[in-house]
């Protein structure tokens, strides 16, 4: 482990591993966004699938992913070799990328998806786990906070550049996937070059089974709080497709929907970091309150601001409560968490939390089908969403003594 550093750090005293494993996630995330904001147009258009059928590979896509997180986490504990799992990851992840604009077939879509899932799955919990060995305990908010950032970055400029590219090539959708294949394995090259394996600790014991119960129980109650935060939290936030409905709803042409996405994911990647110096510096436990009175704020501007000037500010909210948010929890996992155990815990809290995703998936449907006969539907979805949160914020103001014991640096 490094030494401690001072909280008030400057940016450039962040690890050369976790800029690099900053910028393999905003390459991987450019490369994928590259080909997932297209392929479900490419799906039904192209090769005539089916709406359901796309449906059909998202699921299977995200549920393998779901799987495979607990097992990576775990396995880079037993292992100790965090880099190796978090590069299989990113390798599997690359290497379907040409199969996408070869494919002659849905079928072969279908398993460049899955394994691109599995390779995702793969890489989450050791990255983050490795992000945490490599981090200056004072810097460890800021750390997790610019990979936040950067991977957020790769989130909203790889759909502009999908659509950029459509434009040029006069919608060859191969083209853009063939394009797409380049930062997906400037990623690969880079975390295999720039990132080093750090070593263990000498006081830290390789645990026999990382997912046994007497593992479970050393992880201890503080870690187990902080993921059930985690889950609320999840809960208590609806889909991003609700901006998408809501501008709509209010009149925004459909050219112009993809903004309300690039807008969140600009303010996300722009108050990430600045939120994780922040965690650094004073209580964590209220910068999640801050996180939760913004999502408050979204759901007020969205559900009784029904022009575009509310649907920004609602959207502006979001992202700030993504930023303030998501870093955050990343930094809170590290902190409870024995270091011996590290990737178990990343795969148990995304394992978690990606489960608490599924039920609020439909959501959107759900409040589709209310827009058309509730003249109300806004102001009964913002009732629901303070109703979660009212009871998420008593949570965590019950929680107050367990999660002052996270370690202060």
């Amino acid at each position: 482990m490094t030494e401690t550093t001072k909280p008030g750090s400057r940016l450039g005293q962040i690890p050369k591993g976790v800029w690099a494993l900053g910028f393999v996630s905003m390459l991987m995330d450019i490369s994928s966004e590259m080909i997932h904001a297209l392929l479900p147009v490419y799906l039904v258009t192209v090769l005539g699938t089916s709406m359901m059928t796309v449906g059909f590979i998202e699921g299977i896509a995200e549920a393998t992913a779901s799987i495979t997180k607990i097992f990576s986490g775990a396995l880079s504990d037993w292992l100790g070799k965090r880099k190796l799992l978090a590069a299989i990851g990113y390798g599997l992840a690359a290497f379907t990328k040409p199969v996408f604009p070869l494919a002659p077939t849905v079928d072969w879509l279908v398993a460049a998806r899955f394994v691109d899932r599995v390779g995702k799955g793969i890489r989450g919990a050791p990255r983050d786990a490795l992000v945490a060995d490599i981090s200056p305990l004072g810097l460890r908010g800021a750390s997790f906070g610019l990979r936040q950032s950067l991977d957020t970055v790769g989130a909203f400029v790889g759909p502009l550049l999908g659509i950029a590219l459509m434009w040029l090539t006069a919608d060859n959708f191969r083209t853009v996937f063939w394009v797409a294949v380049i930062p997906a394995f400037l990623a690969l090259a880079l975390i295999l070059f720039a990132v080093k394996e750090p070593e263990r600790h000498a006081d830290s014991q390789t645990p026999n089974n990382p997912l046994s119960v007497a593992a479970i129980k050393r992880l201890g109650t503080v870690y187990w709080l902080v993921v059930a935060v985690g889950v609320v939290f999840t809960l208590a936030r609806f889909s991003e497709a609700f901006l998408i409905l809501r501008a709509q709803n209010v009149g925004l042409s459909a050219m112009w929907v993809p903004a309300v996405l690039v807008l969140m994911n600009v303010i996300y990647a722009l108050s990430a970091y600045p939120a994780g110096v922040l965690s650094d510096r004073m209580n964590r436990k209220a910068l999640l309150v801050i996180g939760l009175l913004f999502l408050s704020g979204a759901d007020l501007a969205l559900a009784l601001m029904p022009h575009l000037g509310g649907i920004a500010l609602g959207v502006v909210l979001w992202g700030l409560h993504m930023g303030f948010t998501q870093g955050l929890f990343a930094t809170l996992v590290a902190d409870a968490s024995p270091a011996a155990l590290r990737g178990t815990a990343f795969g148990y809290f995304n394992l978690l939390t990606g489960l608490a995703c599924w039920p609020r998936a439909s959501s959107p449907v759900r409040c589709g089908t209310r827009m058309a006969r509730q003249r109300h539907s806004w102001r009964a979805w913002h009732s629901r969403c303070c109703r979660s949160q009212a009871c998420l914020l008593c949570a965590a103001s019950s929680a107050n003594p367990p999660l002052n014991d996270c370690p202060r640096y």
